[in-house]
């Protein structure tokens, strides 16, 4: 079961890597902490690309706990 968990976290990993990195726009712009003051509001595509970082993030989260609490190991 361990052997699988780590699989999934791995893989779960390398996605959210690949989202995050499809996210960033403009030359460095975003990656150094040099992005621009305006305020602009998220459309279509690129809201759901954040909405699905977030979600991939909760799940890498809960994927990680649950590889450590091991419940299936309780006794």
């Amino acid at each position: 079961m361990q052997t699988y968990m780590n699989l999934a976290a791995v893989f779960l990993s390398i996605v959210l890597i690949a989202v995050v990195l499809l996210q960033v726009k403009g030359g460095g712009s975003g990656l150094f902490g040099a992005a621009d003051g305006t305020f602009r509001t998220r459309r279509g595509v690129e809201q759901i690309m954040f909405r699905f970082t977030i979600f991939l993030g909760v799940l890498f989260v809960a994927l990680s706990l649950v590889s450590v609490w091991k419940p299936w190991e309780r006794f």
